[in-house]
């Protein structure tokens, strides 16, 4: 596979002027509060999985938005000594939160491990939309596509930010060590989640990030979910790319990274095709914390694959965000 986009000392100077929308703050302030006023505590469900002899795992529904519950799954390692330092994991595009032993590194290394289903991807969290109209292709990409109320990333992002406030609540965990991660759609998602709670979240692993810089995503991904956008946009033509892409400002991960204080441990794949590596730095180059990105010189949209997982466990304890003893 070839090199997809820009080469890399293109890369590290590559900073698009991407105006944010007028009314972001304001927009998501008014989202999130609306979110945390309906009622509802975490609900917690302990799971005996016989095939886990170290790791504790729960079942949890938390309020999401508007409180409508979503499902997670909670695993922690048995004898580690408390409180512990809490993962909170986001998933990529189309993906639930499958079965706890789908997921066993973070809690071997130490961690709380809190991993979110995303509405209307996984089997156990419902989109219920929100009139998301008719003018949207196969996907999640489009719907809702003309009004940034009704799109379908305000309700996931929402849960994001929510799965937070979840994190620090929950029994034997550090609520100021509490790290949001994710790869692909999920690397966005922990972005939006760092950049909409700063004040929450003590670190972030940014995976080959999708939903940053939607435009350049569409003008040259060749694989994966910018390609809805184009076909969306193919049909649609008199809805116009400037409406599409002026709803879509409203979760552009390069406007969250503006807003995030939190330490950052980001990593970009050179031949990625779903993610192509300039929106990766487009969101990089923005970060307003502490940042530091692995480069895989040859990855695909697998970014490092398992060699960088402890590229991040590394990385966690440098920041003093590792597990005690």
């Amino acid at each position: 596979m070839p090199l997809t986009d820009l080469p890399l000392d293109a890369l590290t100077s590559y900073h698009p002027d991407l105006p944010e929308p007028e009314g972001f703050d304001a927009f998501w302030r008014e989202t999130l509060e609306e979110a945390r006023a309906h009622p509802g505590e975490a609900r917690l469900t302990p799971v005996d999985d016989p095939l886990l002899a170290t790791v504790d795992v729960h079942d949890v529904r938390f309020p999401g938005w508007r409180g409508e519950p979503v499902a997670a799954w909670l695993l922690t390692p048995r004898e580690a000594p408390r409180p512990l330092p809490a993962v909170v994991e986001f998933l990529g595009y189309s993906g639930g939160r499958g079965r706890p032993t789908d997921r066993l590194l973070r809690s071997a290394a130490g961690y709380a491990h809190l991993v979110v289903d995303s509405r209307g991807q996984g089997h156990d969290t419902p989109d219920r939309g929100e009139g998301d109209g008719t003018q949207w292709v196969e996907g999640l990409m489009t719907r809702g596509i003309e009004d940034p109320r009704r799109h379908y990333y305000r309700r996931l992002m929402t849960d994001c930010v929510r799965a937070v406030d979840c994190a620090r609540t929950l029994p034997g965990v550090d609520p100021g060590r509490v790290v949001v991660a994710g790869s692909s759609q999920g690397g966005g998602l922990a972005l939006a989640a760092a950049g909409l709670a700063p004040e929450l979240v003590a670190g972030a692993l940014i995976d080959v990030p999708f939903l940053c810089h939607f435009r350049r995503g569409a003008e040259i991904a060749s694989d994966g979910p910018y390609t809805e956008l184009v076909s969306y946009l193919r049909v649609h033509r008199q809805a116009g790319a400037a409406g599409a892409f002026a709803t879509l400002g409203h979760f552009d991960g390069v406007h969250f990274a503006s807003r995030a204080t939190a330490p950052a441990l980001f990593s970009v794949g050179l031949m990625d095709p779903v993610c192509p590596p300039s929106t990766v730095y487009a969101a990089y180059h923005r970060y307003a914390g502490p940042r530091d990105i692995r480069v895989w010189e040859f990855g695909d949209h697998g970014g490092g694959y398992l060699a960088q997982a402890p590229e991040q466990l590394r990385w966690l304890r440098e920041q003093g965000l590792g597990p005690k003893g």
